[in-house]
């Protein structure tokens, strides 16, 4: 055997052992946290707001831009909102004619999770009138959902965005992670994220979501790398039938009473 070959099994040995250890930490997750665009739901919400305000391609380009390293979060949030400039009418109007749609999969990995008691979180750089609703539609209490806060005159004009949420700038999902873990105590906090900035949000685990969109900077650097949450559910159920077998072990079993990811605040 080369050199070559033995560093390159090596390699593959640790990612081996590191993606087992993100497997095990999920069946024993004390938190786990979802990013919403392209991972919870299909779509990425600024995106689908812009074209229905009609400016999809020039906010398509400042998020292209913001990506490529060139502005921060926030500075892009701000320039692309300038250009959308919703309306609390017209907001209505597109939460009614355009709800997010679910990802396959996504409430019935929730549910799972709230039977095994395991509180559940939404943190995204989006914005709470689009992703309240769906936290409500999975069972999950908008308390539970750090997001971006807009801003609207009197009139119903829009006046900007709240400055003051965690998530309206760079490293927010880190900030929301560290707060998480610094109020709850949680030590086995797992993300789950199709981008660079869930996997950057500084988890205990962190878990790779290509199932509406590959990344491939994602793809390369997450432990675990899925691209249905229907993996994610068979391993709970691997975990489950593993239990039936003599053991010292215990392992959580899948009830079928289902909890609120609601906690008392330490």
């Amino acid at each position: 055997m080369t050199q070559g070959n033995l560093n390159e099994n090596n390699s593959s040995d640790e990612s081996l052992s590191t993606e087992q250890s993100v497997r095990q930490l999920w069946l024993n997750a004390d938190c786990v946290c979802f990013d919403v665009d392209s991972t919870v739901c299909t779509d990425e919400a600024i995106d689908e707001l812009a074209k229905f305000q009609k400016v999809g391609a020039l906010v398509e380009a400042i998020t292209r831009n913001a990506m490529g390293g060139n502005m921060s979060f926030r500075t892009a949030l701000e320039a692309r909102l300038n250009l959308i400039r919703p309306t609390t009418a017209n907001l209505e109007d597109f939460i009614i004619h355009h709800p997010s749609e679910l990802t396959d999969g996504i409430s019935k990995l929730i549910s799972i999770l709230h039977e095994r008691q395991v509180p559940v979180y939404l943190i995204t750089g989006g914005f709470h009138s689009i992703v309240d609703p769906v936290a409500t539609q999975l069972d999950i209490p908008v308390t539970n959902v750090f997001a971006n806060k807009l801003l609207f005159n009197a009139d119903g004009t829009y006046a900007g965005f709240d400055e003051n949420e965690m998530t309206s700038d760079s490293g927010g999902k880190r900030l929301v992670v560290e707060y998480l873990k610094k109020k709850y105590n949680y030590k086995r906090l797992i993300m789950i994220g199709d981008g660079a900035t869930d996997m950057e949000a500084n988890a205990d685990g962190f878990i790779g979501f290509g199932g509406n969109i590959m990344r491939e900077k994602v793809r390369e650097g997450a432990p675990w790398f899925v691209n249905s949450f229907y993996e994610l559910i068979d391993e709970f159920r691997h975990d489950t039938i593993a239990s039936h077998a003599p053991a010292n072990v215990h392992h959580q079993r899948i009830s079928t009473k289902r909890f609120s990811t609601e906690i008392e605040a330490n």
